[in-house]
């Protein structure tokens, strides 16, 4: 590894710009934790992929593959994935299985690809149900080289980091992260694997309206993780989760899995994350999925706003940002709102603390120590105001009563009142944006919506909510906390047998490197069938080297019975070991 390679993570320059609560998930690669079998599964994987995405994927991913410097012997380091990503303006972080969408598609906006640290098992090597480093490098990292997929990329994340979800959504995450968990796990009992995706089967039965986050969620599941690329009826591949997994790359090309056009409707389509999926979608080209995106993007509450957008933000019962026609982003956690009779927002309320921002960035004076118990303002039109009251000037203001050291009047639609003595005029990029009360009384008809006993009014001036978001405007000065789960990965701890195999393959694979102590391979393939009677790809790996140096014949043939008897007794291990004997003899 060279000198530049070894640097901290937070180093790169991509990974130095994550905000705070993004870096909380990054965690450690620990190379050294890898095993010789590991590195043996990465090896079977990725030289089966390779030869299979020869024929079957997009071309961008085999161009993209020979530029990451991803090798097919090893697995990869994330400090190397950033030496090659930072070229084109990426960068690649470590973090423990799935983390929350919504901090995977900010990742995501930040140009940053998340690379789930863990190995999969040797019993999962064509299919894994939680993210592993296959997927991640060898199949994320790739196809990003192309740019026009790459800006796919993080718009897409852009555009999710903004995404309403909801409680359900996040409780049938930490449902699915736990089965994800459980069924990678060596060893798990059945039942505790069935009460997990009973658990899973009952969140998802209780989402009821999907949510943006999980509308979005699918068409990032049908695109960028499991995507098809081309004509109808000849796709090549391009979604991650197919070029990682290569029982289902080959299992999905095939006439079991329905081929559909891509369009919006995608977004209705549920997915399940522990099984291969029953159909695909074809995009003709990546232009197709940023039209798409775009379109989808239309119907969200930061582009709606109004009425939907606050009624998303109720929904979410999470902090999110409403934002005005002046500007204006106010950020806590909506509860209420009232509207005029033609359903239009007039005022709306929100509890807990609250900070006021422009343009992403807190105002000064307007953070959450300011607004600890809530915040309520009318929207609209004050009646009188000729043009919107974000824009008047001093004088225009005065023509209405709004003198800073006067009391000043302001009636709105739907019958809000604002009625105290107005401290200050508060402009951001020309704009009103704030009009600071003392004194002040809110009200709805007889109904008081502030009380002149609690203090000073900041009115947010805004003709309409022009935009709703998850989070908060400024996340770092509201120092709003993302969650990170409890319940990390299971890392297996090998026990002394294991560790016997391990060095057995670690023997094999210097061997096939150096091309030196052939005679060793009788002794190793000896140990194998003996301790480790189920073992069939280091019995593999023996006979490679094997026939690759024209050696020892009377071994070779007892290997390839061995491997003949390992697949008599399985049919999905008579598959992989097919599959290895193919590639050994062409």
């Amino acid at each position: 590894m060279t000198p530049q390679a070894a640097r901290s993570i937070y180093e790169i320059e991509q990974i130095a710009r994550l905000p705070r609560h993004l870096r909380q998930y990054i965690v450690e690669q620990n190379y050294h934790d890898y095993s010789p079998v590991d590195h043996a599964v990465w090896r079977y994987i990725m030289r089966q992929a390779f030869d299979f995405h020869r024929r079957h994927a997009h071309a961008s991913y085999l161009e993209g593959l020979e530029r990451s410097g991803i090798g097919l012997e090893r697995i990869p380091r994330v400090e190397e994935m950033n030496e090659i990503l930072g070229r084109i303006g990426w960068g690649a972080a470590s973090v423990d299985g799935f983390i929350p969408p919504a901090a995977f598609m900010e990742f995501q906006a930040h140009r940053v690809l998340v690379i789930a640290a863990d190995m999969r098992q040797i019993n999962h090597i064509e299919y894994t149900p939680a993210p592993d480093i296959i997927h991640e490098a060898a199949g994320h990292a790739p196809i990003i080289a192309d740019p026009e997929y790459a800006e796919y990329l993080r718009r897409f994340g852009e555009i999710g980091a903004r995404a309403m979800s909801s409680r359900e959504d996040f409780e049938l995450y930490e449902a699915i992260r736990h089965l994800s968990i459980l069924k990678e796990a060596a060893g798990t009992p059945a039942a505790e694997i069935a009460d997990a995706e009973l658990r899973v089967a009952e969140k998802q039965a209780a989402l009821g309206e999907p949510s943006e986050m999980t509308r979005l969620s699918r068409l990032h599941w049908w695109t960028v993780e499991y995507g098809l690329i081309g004509d109808l009826d000849n796709p090549r591949l391009y979604g991650a989760g197919l070029l990682s997994s290569i029982g289902e790359a080959s299992h999905c090309l095939t006439g079991a899995v329905r081929k559909l056009p891509y369009t919006v409707a995608a977004a209705d389509v549920a997915f399940d994350i522990t099984t291969m999926q029953p159909q695909l979608f074809v995009t003709p080209d990546f232009s197709h999925l940023t039209a798409v995106l775009e379109r989808f993007a239309e119907t969200m509450a930061f582009r709606r706003g109004g009425r939907y957008g606050l009624e998303q933000a109720i929904r979410s019962g999470n902090v999110a940002t409403w934002q005005l026609s002046s500007g204006l982003q106010v950020s806590g956690v909506v509860t209420a709102f009232l509207t005029d009779d033609e359903g239009a927002p007039v005022f709306v309320r929100c509890t807990g603390p609250v900070a006021l921002a422009v343009d992403g960035r807190q105002l000064a004076g307007h953070g959450k120590d300011t607004h600890a118990d809530g915040f309520s303002s009318p929207v609209g039109r004050p009646f009188g105001c000729e043009r919107p009251l974000e824009e008047l000037d001093d004088r225009e203001l005065a023509a209405l009563g709004l003198e800073v050291g006067r009391v000043g009047h302001l009636e709105y639609p739907g019958a809000v009142t604002v009625t105290g003595r107005l401290e200050r005029i508060r402009r951001e990029q020309g704009r009103v944006v704030l009009l600071s009360f003392s004194g002040c009384r809110v009200a709805c008809g007889d109904e008081t919506l502030f009380d002149p006993a609690w203090g000073t009014y900041d009115l947010a001036v805004g003709e309409a909510v022009t935009s709703v978001f998850h989070g908060a405007a400024d996340k770092e000065a509201y120092e709003q906390v993302a969650f990170v789960p409890r319940e990390r990965t299971i890392k297996v701890t090998a026990d002394g047998p294991t560790r016997r195999l391990e060095q057995c393959y670690r023997e094999a694979r210097e061997i096939r490197e150096t091309g030196q102590g052939l005679g060793r391979l009788a002794g190793l393939f000896e140990q194998v069938r003996a301790a480790h009677p189920d073992d069939w790809l280091l019995t593999v790996e023996i006979l490679e080297v094997l026939v690759r140096h024209g050696a020892d014949p009377a071994l070779q043939a007892q290997v390839r019975e061995r491997l003949a008897a390992l697949s008599a007794s399985s049919a999905e291990r008579a598959k992989l070991i097919a599959n290895a004997l193919r590639l050994l003899e062409n």
